[in-house]
């Protein structure tokens, strides 16, 4: 019996783009002979369609897509996700399902049993739980169906169990042959690694293959890694699809052999792969084709730029250079260089006329005060408007440059340098960047290496620096990843040696800076914990840590 994975990448409520991919990998499937051929959770509405299931319209106007992954099904038996509505007249009003067709029949439907209600994950909020496991003959197997999060039920892998059923032990005692789950997993670092290892302890314990087949591609904030797997019951990986690709992986299951595509070690390496995948969708699926972004000649601008040319190709990619007062003149060099190496055009437009004249306008307001933060903030706005003027002129979305360690101190200018319709490094700390630029030149050799060596600066003042106003970059990132990704409280912080009046001031500066936050472009995510709808933190309230 020869299984085919499915790891296709679907774009949210394009119901008959997403039925004629599913009939189309079907058909190859089928020509790879195949007899059963698995798809992604929700692969039929896309993944994660959120409030777009409040309108039962969205529902309805799925439905007629079933006939198309029934006429899919002839010849073969497929297995696809995809919603239905409640039939009983309690609970929520939809189920989060999988049908399963055989040669052009739907046979059975398997209702998602635990319903993830934490992080980026609101299922509760829409689906009803099934009430039973699901087990299917196909080919003189038993196959145990299982969606996503029915598998997260390992009391001695899992942190803390969530949920009070195990859908896996009940199909063990209804007696499968074969686990399969489909799934939508988004990416973090190293999940698909603690993925594969939640997958072999299942196969071990269960005494069965498992198949996995998990979605690809991004779609809004959240990128989904693919890495579709099958774990036989003797702990062996004896199939894997591609990462950040649509693929079709062949497994037998008699002879337990399968394709086996290079998996990516590097964890640098797997978050550059995310953000290509997680940059490209999000332009295309929102219906744009080009970007554009502020260069400075800093590292952050520079990864970015080097992120848009390799996920949309250098004819899609226009840089501006802004230079201000402050800027000095190796900074405009180092950016024009950046993008002489990428191959894309830089705009030159200086900021100092702008500038002056709204300090000039401001001027009578504000009764002779000092220079402060106000001044170095105009520059910032100023810059955003430029850019947010080529968006609309032509029709170019705005990539945002800031890095997570800024993003979470507020170390950057509200309605200026957090303006952008995607966030590409909002998850990504400061030392990662650098991480990543190595990985870029070690690749290409497209950043100039002043841009490598330079210390950090904003340039909004003279002689300015960032670590004038942060503590070092390594430092400021260990901290931040221990309360905002580990989220530990003030004092387990500082017993890992981190001086107090120091994690106390970083502790303040994340939480007050929550309404910047939440007026940021949406952020790629690629950490356990990123800003945005995984963290709802309140603007407003009265908790400090002490």
């Amino acid at each position: 019996m020869k299984i085919a994975l499915a790891q296709i990448n679907p774009l949210i409520g394009d119901f008959d783009g997403n039925a004629r991919k599913i009939g189309a990998v079907a058909e190859k499937a089928r020509c790879g002979g195949a007899s059963l051929v698995i798809f992604p959770e929700l692969a039929l509405t896309g993944y994660p369609p959120r409030d777009l299931l409040d309108r039962p319209a969205f529902v309805r106007a799925s439905l007629p897509a079933w006939d198309a992954l029934a006429r899919a099904s002839r010849g073969l038996s497929l297995l696809c996700g995809t919603v239905c509505f409640n039939e009983e007249s309690r609970g929520k009003p939809l189920h989060n399902a999988a049908l399963f067709f055989q040669d052009g029949t739907l046979v059975t439907v398997a209702k998602k049993r635990l319903l993830p209600t934490y992080d980026v994950f609101d299922e509760d909020r829409y689906f009803e739980p099934g009430r039973t496991s699901v087990v299917v003959s196909c080919g003189g197997r038993r196959l145990g169906i299982t969606v996503c999060e029915d598998i997260w039920t390992d009391p001695d892998y899992l942190p803390r169990p969530l949920y009070r059923i195990d859908p896996v032990q009940e199909l063990r005692a209804a007696g499968m042959d074969v686990l399969i789950n489909i799934a939508a997993s988004p990416y973090h670092m190293g999940k698909a690694a603690w993925v594969g290892k939640l997958l072999q302890r299942h196969a071990v314990s269960c005494g069965v293959p498992v198949v996995y087949v998990n979605q690809v591609g991004g779609n809004d904030e959240l990128i989904f890694q693919g890495r579709s797997m099958v774990w036989n019951a003797r702990g062996e990986c004896t199939a894997r699809a591609a990462d950040f690709a649509e693929d079709l992986c062949l497994y037998d299951l008699d002879g337990d052999t399968g394709d086996r595509r290079p998996a990516l070690e590097d964890p640098t390496e797997e978050v550059l792969e995310a953000l290509i995948l997680g940059l490209r969708d999000y332009v295309a699926k929102c219906g744009f084709r080009r970007v554009v972004l502020g260069v400075s000649g800093g590292i952050d601008s520079a990864v970015t730029a080097c992120i848009a040319r390799l996920a949309l190709g250098a004819e899609n990619v226009l840089t501006v250079a802004m230079p201000g007062p402050f800027n000095a003149p190796e900074s405009l060099e180092d950016a024009q260089n950046l993008a002489s190496a990428l191959g894309v055009p830089c705009a030159v437009l200086p900021i100092d006329t702008l500038f002056h004249n709204a300090c000039t306008v401001l001027a009578p307001l504000f009764h002779d005060r000092a220079w402060d933060v106000t001044e170095e903030n105009i520059q910032a706005r100023v810059r955003g408007l430029l850019l947010m003027a080529v968006s609309n002129k032509l029709g170019h979305m705005v990539l945002n440059t800031g890095n997570k360690s800024e993003l979470a101190v507020g170390y950057c200018t509200l309605y200026g340098d957090t303006n952008g319709g995607l966030s590409v490094l909002g998850d990504v700390p400061k030392t990662l960047v650098y991480a990543l630029a190595s990985v870029i030149n070690r690749r290409h050799g497209w950043i100039p290496r002043r841009i490598l060596e330079k210390a950090p600066s904003a340039e909004l003042r003279p002689g300015q620096k960032d670590q004038d106003s942060l503590p070092p970059y390594d430092v400021l990132d260990a901290i931040l990843k221990a309360y905002v990704e580990e989220r530990k409280s003030v004092a387990e912080i500082c017993a890992e040696g981190w001086p107090t009046d120091l994690v106390r001031s970083v502790v303040r500066r994340v939480d007050g800076n929550e309404y910047k936050r939440r007026q940021a472009p949406p952020v790629l995510r690629v950490t356990t914990k990123a800003f945005g709808s995984g963290r709802r933190c309140p603007i407003a309230h009265g908790y400090r840590e002490d």
